[in-house]
C-alpha cells in the first residue's frame, strides 16, 4: 500500500509541473514598494536558437495598490547589445474595480505577455531589464515609489502551437 502512495503522489507531482517552463524567476520588492530607479534585470542564458518562445512579465500586487493599470518599460538586450525597448501598458483591475490575476486573499499574481514567438537568434546571454513607469495625470515627474507591487518576475516557456 505504502508503495502505491508513493507511485501516487510521484505521478501526481509529474503532472502538475509545467514542462514548458524554462525559467521563472522573481524579485522581491522591500515592503511592497517600487522604487522608479530600481530597475530589476534578469539574465537568460544558454536559451534554444531554433525554437519559438513566450515570454512574460509576472507581477504580484496587493490591496495597496492604487491604480487600475501599470505601466512597465522593458528593454531586452541581446549577447550582441543590441537592446529593444518597449514602454507596455496593462491592466490591473476592472473597470469596477475587482482585481485581475490569480490568487486568493490580498495578493494577485498577473501573468502579462511581453514577447510572443520569439526566436532567440544567437547563443549567450541575454538580459531583461524591467522599470515602472507609473505617473499621476498632468505630473511629468512620475511616481518615485510605487506601492503595492510586491514582486516583479519573468517567466520563459516554449511557444505551443
Amino acid at each position: 500500500m505504502r508503495s502505491l502512495s508513493c507511485c501516487f503522489l510521484a505521478l501526481v507531482l509529474f503532472a502538475s509541473c509545467d514542462s514548458n517552463i524554462i525559467k521563472s524567476e522573481y524579485r522581491t520588492l522591500e515592503d511592497g514598494v517600487w522604487n522608479k530607479d530600481n530597475i530589476l534585470e534578469f539574465s537568460l542564458s544558454e536559451m534554444d536558437t531554433v525554437n519559438q518562445h513566450d515570454v512574460f512579465i509576472n507581477v504580484r500586487n496587493d490591496n495597496t495598490f492604487p491604480y487600475s493599470n501599470l505601466f512597465i518599460i522593458a528593454a531586452l538586450t541581446t549577447p550582441e547589445g543590441e537592446v529593444t525597448k518597449d514602454t507596455l501598458e496593462y491592466a490591473m483591475s476592472l473597470p469596477d474595480g475587482t482585481w485581475l490575476g490569480k490568487g486568493s486573499g490580498s495578493i494577485k499574481e498577473n501573468k502579462l505577455w511581453y514577447k510572443e514567438n520569439i526566436v532567440f537568434p544567437s547563443s549567450g546571454v541575454y538580459t531583461i531589464e524591467i522599470s515602472h513607469a507609473m505617473r499621476k495625470n498632468g505630473n511629468v515627474s512620475g511616481i518615485i515609489n510605487l506601492e503595492g507591487i510586491t514582486d516583479v518576475g519573468i517567466e520563459v516557456t516554449k511557444s505551443t502551437p
